[in-house]
């Protein structure tokens, strides 16, 4: 693996570890502060996101903007990346081997960030990332300490915007988010916030 944000991009982008990558229309590999204290970790690329090789660039990225806007944040102060860099075909939940091929890469993104905190954004990061019996409605929005790193999980914007019911408590998770940010991240700057 490489020591260096350049040739990890290149090595990930020439990645054939799994069925994903020979389906790709772009590789996803992520975006933001390379020194962010904050990293965001979804599932894997839908389909706007395969077609500009940015995650979170739909709707879901829309409301993921309008969440980091509430606790004073934006893209440019945070990192965002994904479990798998592939598009899933039909936008499907990534199959564990898939994930397992792909994990390396997210693991090598966490070495080279340093982060502080790590937020799973949904289920399916949250098991990769804090517990494979991770279960979303009941541990969102508490903090786990795992392998050295703080790492917390709130529900993935696509089921937000699929249940709003849900927002009330997404809300709570990012203020909590905010609380911990204050804490522990000193170089992260807090921007006037709404929550």
């Amino acid at each position: 693996m490489s020591d260096s944000w350049t040739q990890l991009k290149q090595d990930c982008a020439a990645c054939q570890n799994c069925p994903l990558g020979a389906t790709r229309t772009n590789l996803v590999f992520g975006v933001g502060d390379e020194k962010a204290e904050v990293l965001f970790v979804g599932e894997g690329p839908g389909e706007q996101e395969d077609l500009k090789g940015e995650p979170f660039v739909g709707p879901a990225g829309k409301l993921l903007d309008d969440m980091l806007a509430m606790i004073g944040l934006d893209r440019s102060r945070v990192y965002i990346a994904n479990i798998v860099k592939c598009r899933p075909p039909h936008n499907r939940d990534p199959q564990p081997n898939e994930q397992q091929a792909c994990i390396g890469w997210l693991e090598r993104q966490v070495e080279l960030i340093r982060p502080k905190l790590i937020v799973c954004l949904g289920r399916i990061a949250a098991m990769a990332l804090i517990d494979p019996g991770f279960r979303i409605t009941r541990q969102h929005g508490q903090w786990f300490d795992v392998k050295g790193r703080r790492i917390m999980a709130t529900y993935h914007p696509s089921a937000l915007l699929r249940d709003e019911s849900k927002r009330p408590e997404a809300f709570m998770d990012l203020r909590e988010l905010r609380k911990e940010i204050r804490e522990r991240c000193p170089n992260t700057d807090i921007r006037y916030d709404t929550l």
